[in-house]
Parts: C-alpha cells; sequence; structure tokens
C-alpha cells in the first residue's frame, strides 16, 4: 500500500476581511512561500475578502543544479529543452499536495472552488498549470508567470473539461534568462490552439522575476475572477 502523501507546509496571508475566495500561489525552484508571501500582503490590500496561500515545495535533489538538494516541485534535467525528459511522476505527485490544500479550502473552509485561483511562478507555474488544466474543479482562475507548459505531447490528452473556459493570466518578461520567452509563447500557442481562455501578457525588459507592471495586471486580473462579494 501506497505511503500517504506529506502534507505541505504553507505561508497563509489571511483575508482581512469576510473570507470568501481563496488564492494558492505557488513558488519556484529553490524559494519558498515566504519569498512570495510580500506579494500577497501588497496584493490584500485591494482584495481583503481573498486568502492567499502560498505552500512550500519540500527540499530534493535538482539533476539541473549538480544533484544539490533544494525546494523543488519536481527534478528538472534542463532547461535548454523544457519538451524533453520532464518529471513526469515529480509533477503529479506535487499536483496532489497541491489538490490537497485546495480540497481542504472547499471541504473545511467552504470555499468554492469556483472562488479560487491556483497559479505559481516559474516551476510553481508548471505545477499550477498542471493542476488547473487536469482538475475536475471549476476555478475561478490561473495564473501562470514566468513559466512553461508540463508535460507538453500528452498534457492535452490529461486535460479534464472543467477548466476549458476558465480564464487564464499568462506573464513573461521577454529578456527571461531561465525560462525563455519563447517557451512560454509556444505554450500559450497551444492553449490557444485547444481553445482555451489565455491571456498573453509581455513584460519589455523584464528577466526571470516580476515587476509592478506584471503585479498590477495581476491584481486586475484578480478583481475580475474572484469580484467581493455583496452583501
Amino acid at each position: 500500500m501506497a505511503a500517504p502523501l506529506k502534507k505541505l507546509t504553507s505561508i497563509v496571508q489571511k483575508a482581512t476581511g469576510k473570507h470568501t475566495a481563496t488564492v494558492v500561489f505557488i513558488h519556484g525552484l529553490g524559494d519558498s512561500g515566504a519569498g512570495w508571501a510580500p506579494v500577497g500582503e501588497q496584493l490584500s490590500e485591494y482584495l481583503p475578502h481573498v486568502k492567499f496561500i502560498f505552500p512550500n515545495a519540500p527540499n530534493q535533489p535538482v539533476t539541473l543544479n549538480y544533484g544539490m538538494s533544494m525546494p523543488s516541485w519536481y527534478d528538472i534535467k534542463e532547461l535548454a529543452n523544457i519538451d524533453q525528459d520532464q518529471d513526469e511522476a515529480g509533477m503529479l505527485q506535487s499536483r496532489q499536495k497541491i489538490m490537497q490544500i485546495i480540497r481542504e479550502e472547499i471541504e473545511e473552509n467552504g470555499i468554492p472552488a469556483n472562488r479560487i485561483v491556483v497559479g505559481g511562478f516559474s516551476q510553481g507555474c508548471v505545477v499550477g498549470l498542471l493542476t488547473g488544466l487536469t482538475s475536475e474543479y471549476k476555478f475561478a482562475g490561473i495564473v501562470s508567470l514566468s513559466g512553461y507548459m508540463p508535460l507538453h505531447k500528452k498534457i492535452m490528452n490529461m486535460a479534464a473539461d472543467a477548466n476549458r473556459k476558465t480564464p487564464i493570466f499568462w506573464g513573461h518578461g521577454d529578456c527571461d534568462q531561465v525560462v525563455k520567452y519563447e517557451f512560454g509563447k509556444h505554450s500559450v500557442d497551444l492553449l490557444k490552439e485547444n481553445k482555451y481562455n489565455v491571456k498573453f501578457n509581455t513584460y519589455r525588459g523584464l528577466g526571470h522575476g516580476s515587476s509592478n507592471q506584471e503585479l498590477g495586471d495581476l491584481l486586475r486580473f484578480l478583481k475580475e475572477t474572484l469580484p467581493e462579494e455583496q452583501a
């Protein structure tokens, strides 16, 4: 019998008002939930009804970084060609762990799936996409920052119908030195070919990171997908 999945720890930014919506945002390689928590604090000023959850990846060896152990959602062998030999087992295990968090929000905290946004940055973007595209839950939105499509050659066969029309916010810097801009663009093209509701936002001069402009656009997206409910 398979061992139960170890539950992730998370940095949680509680809603400052009545909690009616949740954002689950997944950090990138070598980072932690604390790395993105200040963004949650910044956004929550304008979204008092939203709770932000920033899960922490477990430590594991990463081939790309000479086998060094670090916070990682799955193993990465190379980033020169993302379609080659992706760590499917690692990605799917991380997806399961993120789904545990989402199920807890729905079943224990009473937040409907259509009031939840899931997404992430870089490696976290990949896991967020995998979760969003394959989940039977219909989410309010999916956020994809500076990442790429997981399991490019088979993801569309794995995708559920629930989020075919769900708005997807994709942000990518055109000077990204880690996850090439072209990888993001090709991923968005694949989504559009399969009739997904995705908007690709290009940030001129931005490397592998975020910017005030991107966060402003993200705030607008969250306001649209998770509007404050009127009493």
